[in-house]
C-alpha cells in the first residue's frame, strides 16, 4: 500500500505567523501544521485553538479578498460557532462569517453563498452545512486553502466530518488534486471507544483517525510538559454501596404504574386513531413508564415524583412531544398527572417534612437511592469553598431535570448555591432554547449559578476558566467523553469526582483504563509519528452516486433518502396533512416501492437490491429521476425552493433573538471636569389619590439635554400598593451647576438609590468610596428632592442633599443653640458618638448588630431601655433584655428614649397593571431602637423624601421608554414628505408587547396594521401583476406580508432595539452616574443625523 503524501502545499513555502505569547509546544505544533496535514492532540484548556488561529495567520496572504480561496472552521455544535469565530477575530484581522442550521442556510442558492465566500476569508459553521454545500456544489474543497476540524475525533461512520473527507477529499486525492486543502484537526482525545484492551488496539483506533483525515497526530511527550502552563484536575472515586428500594414499596409502586398504563392504553383504543398517531403515542406512553421506573430504581422515589410533576406542567414548553394530535397530547398528560398522584401517596407530608431533613432516612425509605445521596454529601463536602463552579454529569436527560429539582430544594438551605441543568435538544424530552443555555452558561462563568447538571451537551467547548469541580454521576461512555468532561474542570487544584457503585468491578477497571489512555495515546501517537498515512481503501470512500456534469453536484446512497424528505418537505402542505415518501418492502423478492406525494410528478420508483440498501437504492433512483425532469435543480436543491428564494428575496433570513436594547441619547453624557454647565430642569409632581399617613414630595429631574415637549409634560398614573398615583411634569426653567455641586448630587442620588435597592451597607460603602467624578459615557441626569415651591425660590433642597456627607466631625457646627425635639434630651449618644438629638430626626441609620438601615422619624419619648416589650408569643420583655438575649448586647445608656424607625421602601415595578394593593401596614413596618446602636450615614431625610424616591425608578423607566418612542418616530418623520403630529405616547403603544405587563400594549395598533398592510400589498398587487391568475396573486402577498419578511425589514431598519418585550424589572434598572456596575454605553446611528445608545 502506497503511503499517501500529505505535503499538499510543498510548491509553496510559508512562513509561521506565531503569536508572542505562543507556547513553546504550540509553536513545534505550528511547524507541524504548515508543514503536512496535522491532528493537533493535547489536553482541554492547552490552546489548541491558538494554533489553528496562528495557522489561518500564517494562510492569511493567500486567502484575502479578493482572491477567491477561503478558510472554513468546522464545529460539531452550534454553541462553538460564536465561541470559536470570535477567538479568530480576536487574534487575527480576517474576515469571519458565522453560519449555523437556524439561519435557515439551507434555503440558500448558491447566489447567496457566492456572497457569503466572497465577503468572508475564515467560515466557521457547522459541518453539516460544509458537508451539504459541497454536495450541492456551492462549495469548491480546491477553494478552500485551509480546513480545521474542530473535536475531529468525531470522524468515524457516517459522521459529517468523514463524509467530507470520504466523498470529497479522498477522491481527490487519489486523481491527484494538489489544490486540496491543508488538514488541520483538534482533539483531546484521537479516539471515541470504550476502554481498550491494549497499546495496539489504541494504535488501530490512531491509525484509523490519521488515515481518514490523512493526518499526523502531533502531541507532546507527557502532561509534565503541559502541566507548567494549565492546571489538570485530581479524578477520585467516590464508591458508593447500592440499596434497594424496600420490596413492599417497589411492589406496590410497580402494579399501580403499571395499572395506570393499562388504563390509558384502553383510553388510547377507544379513540380509534390513525394506525401511525397511536402508534406514535403508545411510544410516548411507553417512553413515560419506562422513564417513572428508571427514576424510581435508580434515584428514587421522591425523584420519580418530581420527574412525574415536571412531564406533567400544562401550558409550558419543556417538554417536546412531538408531532401529537390534541387527544394524543391529552393522554399524555393525563398519564403524567396520574403519575404524580400515585407517587405522592407514598411521599411522607405535612408543611415540616422537607426531603433533605434526614437523606440518610429518606435512602433507607427509598425516597432517594444511595447514588443520590452520595452526590449530595460528596457536594458538601466542597460547601466551604469560595464561589464553587461544578458540572455534574448524567446520562440521561430526566436525570439532569431531577437532579436539577432536587439540588435547587436542597443546596440553598444547606449552602446557597444556585443549580440549573442543560441537555441538547435531540432528546425528545425536553427543548430548551439556545438563547437559555447560552444564558445558563454566561451566569455560570458570573457566578450567579454554582451548579449545572448537564447531560454530554457541555463535555465539549466549555471554556470557563473558574469550573473548580466536575462530578460523573454516571460513567462516561468512552475514553473521549472521560477525557473532555475531566477537561471541564480548569481551575488550579479542581477535583474530577468518579461516582461508581461498590459493587460494579467492570466499571471501575474501564475508569482505570480511562485514566491511563492519556498516557497510551500519547505513547503510541509518538511512537509511530514518522510512519505516512495509509490511503483508504476505495470500498471506504467509493460510494455510488449520481452526479451533475454541468455542477458537480452530487447525491450519494446514504444522502439520497434525506434529499428525498427534504424534498417533499417543500411540497403544498397544510396544518393537517405533511407531504413525506413511504416505502414498501417486500423482503423475499428484495423489492421495493418508494410511493411519494400526490403533488409530485412522479408517484412511485420500484428498485431492486440489497435488503439492506433497498430504501437507499430507492432514494437515489427517485433523486436521478426527479432532476431529470426539472424538479431538483442542476445543484440538486428542489426547484420550489429556488423560486421561492426568487420570490421572497429576504423571506428566509431568521429572526436574532440576541437583539440589542436601545438606551435614550438625551439621558447619556460625560461629566463636565473643570467648568460650570447649563442643566435643563423638569419638576415631577406627585400627587396621591389614597390615604397614608406619609405623604409624597415633589422631585425634580436635572438633565443636560432639553426634552421633547410632549415628554417634558406628559402624565400619567402609577398603581402604588394604596392607590394611584399621579406623574405629572413639567419644565420648571434652566440652572447652572458647578462640578462641585454635580458630585454632591450624584453622590445623594446613588446613596439613595442604593440603599432603596440593596439595602445593603457594606455594598454601599464599597460603591461610594470608590466613586468619582470620571468623564466617562455614562447615564447621566440628576433626581432630587424639591423645595416648597411657594416657601424658597431655591427648587433642589440642597439641605437634603447635601445629607449625603454627613459627618460626625460636622456634627456640632450650628448646633450651639438649636432647639431639640419637644421633652427629649439635648445630646444623645449614638454609634457614631455624642450628637445634638435634631440630627436623629428625619435621618437614616445602619444599625449593624443586625445589618439594617432604618428611617428614623423621631423619638419614642413614652419608651426606654427599660420599657416593656410585647413578643410573638404574648409574653413581655424588657428592651433592655431584649438585646441582651437577642444579640449579646448590654445596653449602656438604659434611660435614653428609643428612636422610631421605620424600614426601608421596597422599590417596585409601580407600571405593572393591576397591581394588589394593600390597605394595611405590614405589622413589621416599624420598630424602636435604642439610640445607642444607630449609626447615622444620611442626615437630614425624612420618610416621604425615601418614599417618593422609590417611585423614581418606575417613573424614569416610562421616561426612558417614551424618549425611545419619541427617536423611533422621529426617524421615521425624517422620510415623510408631509408633517404629521405622531403623539409619542401611541408610539410607545405601539412598540409594547403585551408580556410588559402594562396598561397599555401594541395588540390593537397591531390587528389595524395587520389589515393595512393586507390592503396595501394587494392594489399594488393588483395593479402591477394585472396578468397573474389570483393564485400566484394570493402567493406574492403572502411572501410580502409574511413575518420572516416583515421581520427582515424591520431589523434592516433597526426596529428590534425599540421593541420592549419585558416587564421592568427595577432590580435591573440603572441608577444614574452610577458606575461601579457592567454597563458600556455604546454609540449608533439611526440616520446621518440621529443619535441613540446601545446598552
Amino acid at each position: 500500500m502506497e503511503p499517501v503524501n500529505m505535503e499538499i502545499d510543498g510548491m509553496q513555502q510559508l512562513s509561521p505567523d506565531p503569536l508572542p505569547f505562543a507556547r513553546s509546544y504550540q509553536l513545534e505544533a505550528l511547524e507541524k501544521a504548515i508543514k503536512q496535514n496535522t491532528i493537533v492532540f493535547l489536553e482541554t484548556g492547552s490552546g489548541k485553538t491558538l494554533i489553528a488561529i496562528m495557522l489561518l495567520r500564517s494562510y492569511a496572504y493567500l486567502i484575502r479578498k479578493p482572491s477567491p480561496l477561503i478558510a472554513v472552521f468546522l464545529v460539531p455544535q452550534v454553541h462553538l460557532v460564536p465561541q470559536q469565530a470570535e477567538a479568530v477575530k480576536m487574534h487575527t484581522d480576517l474576515r469571519v462569517g458565522m453560519y449555523w442550521g437556524d439561519m435557515g442556510v439551507d434555503f440558500w442558492d448558491g447566489a447567496t453563498w457566492r456572497q457569503e465566500q466572497d465577503k468572508y476569508e475564515v467560515l466557521v459553521m457547522t459541518h453539516q452545512i460544509l458537508l451539504d454545500g459541497l454536495r450541492h456544489s456551492f462549495f469548491k474543497l480546491d477553494l478552500i486553502k485551509v480546513l480545521i476540524f474542530d473535536e475531529c475525533h468525531h470522524a468515524r461512520g457516517r459522521h459529517p466530518y468523514a463524509c467530507i473527507m470520504k466523498e470529497f477529499y479522498h477522491p481527490g486525492l487519489c486523481s491527484n488534486n494538489f489544490n486540496l486543502p491543508r488538514i488541520f484537526g483538534m482533539t483531546a482525545s484521537p479516539i471515541k471507544s470504550k476502554g481498550l484492551s491494549s497499546a495496539a488496539s489504541y494504535w488501530q483506533k490512531i491509525q484509523q483517525l490519521e488515515n481518514l483525515m490523512n493526518s499526523k497526530v502531533y502531541t507532546c511527550v507527557s502532561e509534565s510538559v503541559l502541566a507548567g502552563y494549565i492546571p489538570f484536575s485530581t479524578p477520585k472515586i467516590k464508591l458508593y454501596s447500592h440499596m434497594d428500594i424496600p420490596d413492599d414499596l417497589l411492589e406496590h409502586l410497580v402494579a399501580d404504574l403499571k395499572s395506570l398504563k393499562a388504563k390509558h392504553d384502553l383510553s388510547l383504543e377507544e379513540l380509534n386513531l390513525k394506525e401511525s398517531a397511536a402508534e406514535s403515542v403508545d411510544k410516548k406512553l411507553s417512553k413515560l413508564f419506562s422513564s417513572f421506573l428508571f427514576c424510581m430504581n435508580e434515584l428514587g422515589v421522591w425523584m420519580a415524583l418530581k420527574a412525574a410533576e415536571s412531564l406533567s406542567h400544562v401550558g409550558t414548553e419543556m417538554f417536546s412531544w412531538g408531532k401529537l394530535d390534541v387527544f394524543g397530547e391529552k393522554i399524555i398528560k393525563e398519564f403524567s398527572r396520574e403519575a404524580v398522584q400515585v407517587f405522592s401517596t407514598y411521599i411522607p407530608s405535612g408543611p415540616e417534612w422537607f426531603v433533605g431533613n434526614n437523606i440518610r432516612a429518606n435512602m433507607d425509605a427509598g425516597l432517594l437511592t444511595a447514588k443520590v445521596v452520595c452526590l449530595i454529601e460528596s457536594l458538601l463536602e466542597y460547601r466551604d469553598l469560595k464561589d464553587l463552579r461544578c458540572i455534574i454529569f448524567v446520562e440521561r436527560v430526566i436525570t439532569a431535570i431531577v437532579l436539577q429539582t432536587l439540588l435547587s430544594e436542597l443546596l440553598p438551605k444547606l449552602s446557597n448555591w444556585k443549580t440549573e441543568y442543560m441537555a441538547g435538544n435531540n432528546s425528545g424530552l425536553q427543548c430548551q432554547s439556545r438563547k437559555q443555555q447560552h444564558e445558563i452558561v454566561e451566569n455560570f462563568r458570573r457566578g450567579q449559578v454554582n451548579v449545572i447538571v448537564a447531560t454530554s451537551i457541555l463535555e465539549e467547548g466549555l471554556d470557563i476558566q473558574s469550573c473548580n469541580l466536575v462530578i460523573r454521576f454516571d460513567p462516561s461512555a468512552n475514553v473521549c467523553s472521560f477525557i473532555q468532561s475531566r477537561g471541564r474542570a480548569r481551575m488550579k487544584n479542581s477535583d474530577f469526582l468518579l461516582m461508581v457503585r461498590r459493587e460494579d468491578r467492570s466499571t471501575l477497571s474501564r475508569l482505570e483504563n480511562y485514566l491511563a489512555s492519556g498516557d497510551i495515546m500519547r505513547k503510541e501517537s509518538l511512537l509511530h509519528a514518522s510512519l505516512p498515512c495509509a490511503p483508504l481503501g476505495s470500498e471506504l470512500y467509493e460510494e455510488e452516486f449520481y452526479c451533475v456534469e454541468s455542477t458537480g453536484a452530487i447525491v450519494t446512497l446514504s444522502s439520497s433518502v434525506s434529499l428525498i424528505y427534504f424534498y417533499c418537505s417543500r411540497l403544498p402542505s397544510d396544518g393537517y396533512f405533511k407531504p413525506s415518501p413511504r416505502c414498501t418492502i417486500d423482503k423475499e423478492k428484495e423489492t421495493c416501492t418508494l410511493h411519494l406525494p400526490k403533488s409530485c410528478p412522479i408517484q412511485s420508483v420500484f428498485v431492486k437490491g440489497s435488503i439492506k440498501m433497498l430504501k437507499q437504492i430507492a432514494c437515489l433512483e427517485a433523486c436521478k429521476q426527479l432532476h431529470k425532469i426539472g424538479v431538483l435543480t442542476d445543484n440538486l436543491v428542489p426547484e420550489i425552493v429556488v423560486e421561492e428564494a426568487i420570490m421572497q428575496e429576504f423571506g428566509n433570513v431568521p429572526y436574532d433573538y440576541e437583539q440589542v436594547n436601545y438606551f435614550p441619547h438625551e439621558l447619556v453624557s460625560r461629566c463636565p471636569e473643570d467648568s460650570t454647565a447649563m442643566y435643563h430642569c423638569y419638576l415631577i409632581d406627585l400627587k396621591q389619590n389614597f390615604q397614608y399617613d406619609i405623604p409624597v414630595h415633589n422631585i425634580v429631574l436635572v438633565m443636560r439635554n432639553e426634552l421633547e415637549y410632549d415628554v417634558g409634560n406628559m402624565g400619567f398614573n402609577l398603581e402604588a400598593d394604596r392607590g394611584n398615583l399621579t406623574v405629572q411634569m413639567k419644565f420648571v426653567g434652566v440652572i447652572y451647576l458647578s462640578p462641585k455641586q454635580v458630585f454632591l448630587c450624584r453622590r445623594f442620588q446613588i446613596f439613595i438609590f442604593r440603599v432603596l435597592m440593596d439595602q445593603n451597607f457594606d455594598t454601599l460603602k464599597e460603591i461610594l468610596n470608590g466613586f468619582d467624578l470620571r468623564n466617562d459615557l455614562m447615564v447621566d441626569y440628576l433626581l432630587l428632592p424639591c423645595t416648597s415651591l411657594h416657601q424658597n425660590t431655591e427648587i433642589i433642597d440642597w439641605r437634603c442633599v447635601n445629607s449625603a456627607v454627613f459627618s460626625c466631625e460636622n456634627v456640632w457646627e450650628d448646633h450651639i443653640n438649636c432647639s431639640p425635639p419637644q421633652d427629649c434630651p439635648h445630646l444623645v449618644q449614638t454609634k457614631n458618638g455624642v450628637i445634638c438629638s435634631c440630627h436623629l430626626k428625619n435621618c437614616l441609620v445602619y444599625t449593624p448588630h443586625n445589618g439594617c438601615m432604618y428611617c428614623i422619624t423621631g423619638f419614642k419619648n413614652e419608651l426606654n431601655g427599660n420599657s416593656l416589650l410585647r413578643l410573638k408569643d404574648g409574653g413581655f420583655i424588657t428592651y433592655k433584655d431584649y438585646y441582651k438575649l437577642r444579640y449579646g448586647i448590654k445596653l449602656r445608656f438604659e434611660l435614653e428614649y428609643l428612636l422610631n424607625g421605620r424600614r426601608i421602601f421596597q422599590v417596585q415595578n409601580y407600571l405593572q397593571r393591576g397591581r394588589q394593593q394593600k390597605e394595611k401596614e405590614p405589622s413589621k413596618a416599624t420598630v424602636e431602637l435604642p439610640p445607642e446602636l444607630c449609626f447615622i450615614i444620611m442626615s437630614p431625610l425624612s420618610i416621604s423624601t425615601l418614599y417618593s424616591f422609590s417611585f423614581l425608578p418606575s417613573i424614569m423607566h416610562r421616561i426612558e421608554s417614551l424618549l425611545v418612542a419619541a427617536s423611533l418616530k422621529n426617524m421615521q418623520l425624517d422620510h415623510c414628505m408631509q408633517k404629521f403630529t405622531i403623539p409619542t405616547i401611541k408610539v410607545l403603544e405601539a412598540i409594547t408587547t403585551k408580556k410588559c405587563l402594562e396598561i397599555f400594549h401594541l395588540e390593537s395598533l397591531e390587528t389595524l396594521g395587520d389589515s393595512f398592510l393586507k390592503y396595501a400589498a394587494c392594489q399594488q398587487l393588483f395593479k402591477t401583476c394585472q396578468t397573474h391568475h389570483e393564485g400566484l396573486l394570493s402567493i406574492k402577498k403572502e411572501k410580502i406580508i409574511s413575518n420572516a419578511a416583515l421581520c427582515k425589514i424591520g431589523c434592516d431598519r433597526k426596529l428590534p432595539g425599540f421593541i420592549r418585550t419585558e416587564p421592568f424589572d427595577p432590580k435591573n434598572w440603572t441608577i444614574p452616574g452610577d458606575q461601579s456596575g457592567s454597563l458600556e454605553l455604546y454609540e449608533d446611528f439611526l440616520s446621518t443625523t440621529r443619535k441613540i445608545y446601545i446598552k
